[in-house]
């Protein structure tokens, strides 16, 4: 078997993790290293996810399925075992060391967020006293707000009593061991380019997308060491789909435009900023690609359904095409000059239609269901965003590092 690293080609070629070991497939918790046994499904009972369901308490009321009421447990004990690469082992304590000094940033949409719930609720399990990782702004994590910072100041003291036959006393010598001093932060951007208003003549407001100008949360983005960008949940809906007199270039507002172009667009505009803004030798840039949605006879909002899913596709139906905003992704990602690292997720998404929240995303008026609008395509926690922090965490390990963090 060639050496990890030479399997995962991030740095210039567009071949993402995922694509580049070969046809995938999902293994449970407890058994990471069986990659090859690819042809046959292993058995649940010993696995177990990286923390407890319900036991984390950054975990939205959307994605908390067995708060919510849902009874079956296996969707939190798959892990993603790529073929033909061996993924390391994940270790909380040594994401903790390698992010020390430093600040990790999700900027992107509500599948960012439904990540950086996940990457909290992993990181959380290395930390003895849960007081030293905390929002340094006192917010709790809700919906409607767009910024969250999350410190982690975990320090480990050895006391070592130590005789001094002078003084016939006993010095307490305390060694501080490991200070992280890391923060892990959320930064809502919907789209990465600036959404904005427009007023008609009866002084009605209307959204419009400014495709060709960076959001406004960019200024956040700035010297941070690592960031982690999505977008394109939100390009499916509404105004944005339609694109009828919503996206705007200059001075132009396009009475009619394609959606996929406006992606096209607002993705160069992105990567024009970061190849711009960032260097290379100081900061470590992902963008996690496509999320697969499972909405069975409708769409979020026309009826669609993902509920009574309980296992994954283990062999067999795969995507019946690629989707094409990927294919946008990988050709953009393809032409920066910044070594862009693309998590592409869609294939291992695809496999599970048994972790979306489903009729589980809510606990209200005394239910624990809700039966109106179901979520099939955000996931439950613990789920399969855990798998997507893995992969980061895989980078992080066999990826080299930039030149400026091996002074830290």
């Amino acid at each position: 078997m060639p050496p990890a690293a030479a399997l995962l080609p991030w740095r210039r070629l567009v071949v993402p993790l995922l694509a580049v070991v070969s046809v995938p497939f999902v293994l449970p918790l407890a058994l990471p290293f069986l990659l090859r046994s690819s042809s046959s499904r292993q058995p649940l009972s010993a696995a177990r996810p990286l923390y407890a369901p319900g036991t984390c308490p950054y975990v939205d009321e959307a994605y908390a399925c067995a708060s919510n009421g849902r009874p079956d447990a296996a969707y939190t004990r798959w892990r993603w075992a790529p073929r033909r690469c061996r993924l390391p082992r994940f270790n909380a304590t040594d994401f903790l060391a390698t992010l020390r000094g430093k600040r990790l940033m999700l900027v992107g949409d509500s599948m960012n967020r439904n990540q950086f719930e996940s990457l909290l609720c992993i990181l959380r399990e290395a930390i003895p006293d849960k007081t030293r990782m905390f929002e340094t702004h006192g917010y709790r994590i809700s919906k409607g707000r767009g910024y969250f910072v999350f410190k982690f100041v975990v320090i480990n003291l050895t006391k070592t009593d130590k005789w001094n036959p002078w003084r016939r006393s006993v010095t307490v010598i305390i060694v501080i061991l490991q200070d992280y001093d890391c923060t892990v932060e959320f930064v809502r951007s919907h789209f990465l380019v600036r959404e904005g208003v427009r007023y008609n003549r009866q002084k009605n407001s209307n959204p419009i997308l400014q495709i060709d100008r960076i959001d406004k949360s960019a200024s956040r983005w700035r010297k941070v060491d690592v960031l982690v960008f999505n977008t394109g949940h939100w390009w499916t809906h509404g105004k944005t789909a339609r694109g009828i007199n919503y996206y705007k270039e200059g001075d132009m507002l396009y009475p009619q435009f394609d959606s996929t172009e406006a992606y096209r667009r607002a993705l160069k505009t992105w990567a024009r900023w970061i190849d711009k803004n960032m260097d290379p030798a100081k900061s470590v840039v992902f963008y996690r690609g496509y999320s697969t949605a499972h909405f069975r006879g409708g769409e979020w909002d026309s009826g669609g359904s993902c509920s009574g899913e309980t296992e994954p596709t283990l062999r067999g139906a795969v995507i019946g095409s690629y989707p094409r905003k990927m294919r946008v992704v990988e050709e953009v990602i393809g032409r920066m000059r910044f070594p862009v690292r693309l998590l592409n997720v869609t294939k291992l998404t695809n496999f599970r239609k048994d972790g979306h929240p489903s009729v589980y995303g809510k606990a209200a008026a005394g239910k624990k269901v809700s039966r109106r609008k179901q979520d099939c395509s955000h996931w439950c926690l613990p789920g399969v965003p855990d798998a997507w922090n893995e992969l980061i965490y895989a980078s992080l390990v066999l990826e080299p590092k930039p030149r400026s963090w091996k002074h830290h």
